[in-house]
């Protein structure tokens, strides 16, 4: 019987485990994925965003929080963002053979967004997101740019995010949501005819 030939790259997963006073967070990623998503933080919008980060990356990922929702949810959505940042890192290992650079630009009925990134390896972030209302629901809207930031700082990759049209919060939350996992899919992608890290430097971990 004929087995299959060794895939050249490794298997791309990671967890996260991180407890603090305010939040209690299990994640794991898998970059390979089928874009399966089981998420509970105990704030149903953000888990709809999540639901969405993973089904157009086409990433496997598990979230459970336990989050002090008593104060409101600005704790379990930047540290959530904290831990996928830091599995994203985890899991791209040295980087060898991905594109490095991705972006998108998506339409949502009448929002128009471009999220654009670098995973070099040397955090920035980048918002010109105007939230066009405070709460989508129950739901802070800044706290969209707040897991972004935080992903950007602790997954060590460039993030861009700009809106150029939309009155719909919720739709200018959802396509940052998709165009962000658009172009993490596109950087994180490996490519067939790059054997070796994509930098003049040599390396992309520092």
């Amino acid at each position: 019987m004929n087995s299959e030939p060794a895939s050249p790259w490794p298997h791309r997963t990671a967890e996260i485990v991180r407890t603090t006073r305010e939040t209690d967070i299990r994640l794991t990623l898998n970059l390979d994925g089928q874009g399966h998503a089981r998420v509970e933080t105990g704030v149903g919008f953000f888990d709809h965003m999540l639901d969405a980060l993973a089904r157009h990356g086409l990433f496997d990922l598990e979230i459970t929080c336990r989050g002090d929702l008593h104060v409101d949810d600005h704790h379990t959505v930047e540290d959530v963002g904290i831990c996928f940042g830091q599995a994203l890192h985890a899991a791209l290992g040295d980087k060898r053979g991905i594109r490095r650079y991705g972006h998108c630009v998506l339409p949502m009925d009448e929002t128009l967004v471009t999220v654009a990134v670098d995973l070099g390896g040397r955090p920035h972030w980048s918002w010109k997101v105007a939230m066009p209302t405070p709460k989508i629901g129950r739901f802070d809207s800044e706290l969209v740019a707040e897991f972004w930031r935080a992903v950007a700082i602790h997954g060590n990759l460039n993030f861009h995010a700009i809106l150029h049209d939309g009155g719909n919060c919720h739709h200018v939350a959802e396509a940052v949501f998709k165009a962000a996992a658009q172009a993490l899919r596109d950087a994180s992608a490996h490519d067939p005819r790059r054997p070796d890290v994509p930098s003049t430097k040599g390396t992309l971990t520092q």
